[in-house]
């Protein structure tokens, strides 16, 4: 895990690349490298150390004269060091190297056989390559400066004031001068048509847990958020079974205000449960607000509601690394695949219900990926996601809508996960954590974290400013103080129009309040807490 940055064209001086690239040193703390190619190229690195501690420095080279800087973690790189790499001689252990080998092997076309959370750039010569993952799991920006130099970025703040445009790199897509952009990754579930197949609870089983292991793969300590929903509590679950099975201590963690927080109470049950290493953190709300300017920075985004999520998983991610913790496991990516949100229940059609399902996994990227990634690296932390795993989405994602929608069975959201995981012989959960109604993480840490915050936010935007809110920002223009306020501060670090156009806000579907916020949906407020109580039976 790491912060790149890459620099295609001469002439850039080299001291000014490496200060560009410390703006990232967050992402990287433990060590950091530059390298100039023979044709004068950049590549930085700001390294986290998670596979290979002591050969897997950045930049690597390849065989003869390609170089390349990797973002991320490649699951099976074992598995192509022994097949179609073995005629290769690799001079680290680290899962990165297998990339500049496999475009040494096979040209441009080889991202699709990358398993794994991956940003990168291979130079060879005046040839390169840039790629990113299927979903976004990991950030990537590109842009071009005045002189035409080509700049590839972790975080836009490397490269914001150094090009005249630029924007995000799309997920599932390599890009080469020759080919522009290519998209590698096409999934058949993208298309709505082809989600016609029956729920298959034991593949369902089987396919999270080997998403989990495969995650598991590290040479330091990995931990497991615990919010005490039912995404986070799976994921926890399976790693605790793994974990035991190999004799390895499990560290679990959860944040809230205060003891009595919902995801902390919820929390705390899971861990006993699993029997975790458990740690609760806790955050005031005025801790949070003071910490909106350097977390704004942070997170390069104005969202709303990544906002308001990214401070609780800021202040939990200083806590783990503190512990000692470089990696975690995280349950996003959950509610989009399943139809967990609470306005999935409004949809009007089953075809509009995937239709929203398929767009709210593509666009991941731009919101919760967003959130996981820099909320966490901001302090050094790795977040892994196995609810995204490509063979876990082949099987989750081509399951009929109407097995998905939740107004079939009884206002349950995720009843199929749910159901999965299910098992009275060998419970996986608690059954009132299993059946827990959805709460979204801003809301699950305390209630009156938004509540204030929006008050906060109220008091430093006057009704003058907002009157000429469109005037200010003609470029997606804020609808609320709140969302003013983060603009606002968003604005101060990145003034760019280009910056500016890199967001995108998560506006939930067919409901009349249209804030982001969980308790904005009808059906929270009407939850039948008898759901926690027993199991729903169709």
């Amino acid at each position: 895990m790491c912060g790149i940055l890459a620099i295609i064209g001469r002439g850039k001086d080299e001291a000014l690349v490496k200060q560009l690239s410390k703006r990232m040193s967050h992402r990287g703390p433990d060590e950091s490298d530059l390298h100039v190619t023979e044709k004068g190229h950049i590549l930085s690195h700001e390294r986290l150390s998670i596979i290979d501690l002591t050969t897997g420095k950045q930049p690597i080279q390849g065989t003869n004269n390609a170089w390349m800087v990797h973002n991320g973690e490649i699951y099976n790189h074992q598995e192509l060091r022994d097949t179609v790499l073995k005629s290769h001689t690799f001079r680290t252990h680290s899962d990165s190297e297998v990339i500049v080998h496999l475009y040494e092997e096979f040209g441009n076309e080889f991202c699709h056989l990358l398993d794994g959370m991956f940003a990168f750039v291979v130079i060879k010569g005046d040839e390169f390559i840039a790629g990113r993952d299927p979903l976004g799991v990991k950030p990537l920006y590109y842009g071009l400066d005045e002189r035409g130099r080509i700049y590839f970025a972790s975080e836009m703040k490397a490269l914001a004031d150094q090009c005249k445009t630029f924007s995000t790199f799309p997920p599932g897509h390599y890009y080469t001068p020759e080919t522009g952009f290519v998209k590698y990754y096409k999934p058949q579930w993208e298309d709505a048509a082809t989600a016609v197949e029956e729920v298959d609870l034991e593949a369902l089983r089987e396919g999270l847990t080997q998403a989990v292991d495969k995650r598991l793969m590290s040479d330091v300590p990995v931990g497991v958020l615990l919010s005490g929903g039912l995404d986070s509590s799976l994921t926890s679950s399976i790693a605790s079974r793994l974990a035991k099975q190999r004799g390895q201590e499990l560290h679990s963690f959860s944040i809230g205000l205060d003891a009595a927080a919902p995801d902390v109470v919820a929390g705390r049950k899971v861990a006993q449960f699993l029997d975790t290493k458990h740690h609760e953190i806790y955050f005031t709300i005025e801790q949070g607000i003071a910490v909106l300017d350097k977390l704004i920075w942070h997170l390069e985004t104005y969202d709303v509601t990544s906002v308001r999520a990214s401070t609780p998983m800021y202040f939990l991610s200083e806590a783990i690394t503190q512990k000692g913790i470089k990696v975690v496991l995280s349950g996003e990516g959950a509610d989009e695949v399943f139809g967990g949100y609470l306005y999935f229940r409004n949809a009007p059609t089953e075809k509009d219900f995937q239709k929203e399902l398929i767009d709210r996994v593509q666009k991941l990227f731009t919101a919760d990926l967003l959130r996981a990634d820099k909320s966490t690296m901001a302090h050094g932390l790795e977040a892994r996601v196995p609810f995204l795993d490509k063979q876990f989405l082949e099987v989750a994602m081509k399951i009929k809508p109407q097995e998905k929608q939740p107004k079939t069975y009884c206002g349950v959201e995720k009843y199929i996960l749910r159901k999965a995981f299910d098992t009275p012989q060998e419970p996986y959960l608690p059954d009132e954590v299993l059946w827990r109604q959805k709460e979204q993480f801003s809301d699950g840490v305390g209630y009156s974290w938004i509540d204030t915050l929006i008050e906060y936010c109220a008091s430093q935007v006057s009704d003058a400013e907002m009157e000429k809110a469109e005037e200010r920002f003609p470029y997606n223009t804020p609808a609320t103080k709140e969302a003013y306020y983060y603009r606002s501060v968003f604005h101060k670090h990145f003034p760019q129009r280009s910056a500016a156009q890199t967001v995108r806000k998560w506006i939930p579907k067919w409901q009349e309040n249209t804030d982001p916020s969980g308790r904005a949906n009808a059906a929270h407020v009407m939850a039948d807490t008898a759901i926690a109580q027993a199991r729903v039976e169709v």
